[in-house]
């Protein structure tokens, strides 16, 4: 048997595997396992990736669960949960970079990614703006307000002197919904209208608005609601 032969029939040996076969060759648990490295006394690293993706409900949901759920699982402690969510911040920064050098409308899973990983942890409801430049690139992600678990009070005024002053020719909107609901509110459409028009007073387009819950990311743009 060679050694590709050997990888792949070897389901409990990921690095392997993804030394010969490649990163795309590989199931979710077992790009999990390789990050994780080794296992723990009687659960092997594959074991320990697949009761994660099984806790919190795939890998984008690992990928956005606080610090202190990581922590907690079996086999994980703080030490790997630390490294755990370094790599996470890695990725992070890695789509903000994506986003400033493409058409953020031409990608937008990174964007979700981005916004999934950015607000879905956070234990208090926070509203960002996307600042983008007249080609749809990131200028500046900034957290413009912070609220409650159940409110946020933003100002239209603040947006567009931010706006301003980033030079923006476009703003992408999001929030989070600490409460794990990631249905739009009639409080979400009114704001959303009202940092509409307060823009294109100014020339400024509104492109979207995303509200975060969990893994979960809804458009406003896809529902028609901007």
């Amino acid at each position: 048997m060679n050694n590709a032969q050997h990888a792949a029939s070897s389901p409990e040996r990921p690095r392997e595997r993804l030394l010969t076969l490649g990163p795309a060759a590989l199931t979710d648990a077992e790009l999990l396992a390789v990050v994780l490295r080794t296992g723990v006394a009687g659960r092997t690293a594959l074991v320990v990736a697949r009761d994660l993706l099984a806790r919190f409900g795939g890998a984008g949901a690992v990928l956005a669960a606080k610090l202190t759920d990581i922590r907690a699982q079996p086999g994980m402690g703080a030490a790997r949960a630390a490294e755990f969510k370094a790599m996470v911040e890695f990725v992070r920064r890695s789509l903000a970079e994506e986003a400033a050098s493409r058409d953020v409308l031409a990608s937008p899973e990174a964007v979700r990614d981005y916004l999934r990983l950015t607000l879905s942890q956070l234990p208090y409801e926070a509203f960002m703006a996307l600042f983008l430049d007249s080609q749809n690139r990131l200028l500046a992600a900034r957290e413009m307000f912070r609220g409650t678990l159940s409110q946020t009070s933003v100002y239209p005024r603040e947006v567009v002197k931010a706006a301003l002053a980033e030079n923006a020719a476009g703003v992408i909107f999001a929030h989070n919904h600490p409460s794990g609901v990631a249905e739009p509110s009639r409080a979400d459409e009114f704001l959303t209208a009202s940092l509409k028009q307060a823009l294109a007073l100014v020339d400024i387009r509104t492109l979207d608005h995303f509200v975060v819950a969990g893994s979960r990311v809804v458009s406003f743009a896809e529902r028609g609601l901007v």
